[in-house]
């Protein structure tokens, strides 16, 4: 049995595991999830959140050995967090998540991929420090191959997204390079480009990467084959 700790994305929250975490406890694990600084049920102020905020929050929330599962943003956040305490972290598991890389921001990883499908749908705070997604765009970037009633509820629980987070570089990889490391790729993601994915993971083990037919939100649209994925991810 693992315990199993779940880092949602950009302006989600702990929310958007509901589905998968029976389905990771139906297989023996302990699966729960935490709302991250100004989500979800966290009233922290969006304007004062940095990734800091994001590691911190994560660290006092992982037990002696805690297997991390980052979804897109949430690939830096668990990465922050496990270079503060790779003692305690029994490996990575990134879900169509960004792969930090050494001294740059998730910002500019974002620049590197070959597509930009998420920036038409984004809409600034007037104050610069917080952005949103636009309503009538999210369900096609997010949630495409979802059932109606799992983007209804998502819809309604989006909120605004901390900009100071993607700005933040981790300088040092080092200990999180050296944990245990698994990627599961949505190949059929509208949010981070699949293509991106593959270049993002291209020198990793076989055996340490997976592939679902998905798109951006595979806790919505099939929590099952996800649960199975970061099952195989811990059994390695």
């Amino acid at each position: 049995m693992a315990d199993i700790l779940l880092i949602h994305g950009s302006c989600h929250g702990a929310w958007c595991w509901d589905k998968l975490i029976p389905c990771l406890n139906a297989k023996g694990h302990m699966a729960r999830a935490i709302d991250l600084p100004s989500h979800g049920a966290d009233d922290t102020p969006v304007q004062t959140v940095t990734l800091d905020c994001y590691a911190q929050a994560i660290v006092e929330n992982c037990h002696e050995q805690t297997t991390l599962v980052g979804h897109s943003m949430g690939g830096y956040a668990i990465s922050a967090a496990a270079e503060r305490v790779p003692e305690q972290i029994a490996q990575l598991i990134y879900l169509c998540a960004y792969v930090p890389q050494n001294g740059m921001t998730l910002a500019q990883m974002r620049k590197k991929a070959p597509r930009q499908p998420l920036l038409p749908a984004v809409r600034m705070a007037p104050d610069g420090l917080s952005f949103t997604i636009d309503p009538e765009m999210a369900p096609d970037i997010f949630y495409h191959d979802c059932a109606p009633g799992d983007v209804e509820f998502a819809l309604t629980r989006l909120c605004p997204q901390a900009v100071a987070p993607t700005n933040a570089p981790l300088a040092d990889m080092s200990a999180v390079e050296k944990l245990p490391r698994s990627y599961i790729r949505c190949m059929d993601d509208r949010t981070v480009p699949p293509e991106f994915q593959v270049t993002m993971t291209q020198d990793w083990p076989a055996q340490r990467l997976h592939q679902m037919d998905c798109g951006h939100s595979p806790f919505f649209s099939d929590p099952e084959t996800l649960a199975t994925h970061i099952d195989q991810a811990i059994r390695g």
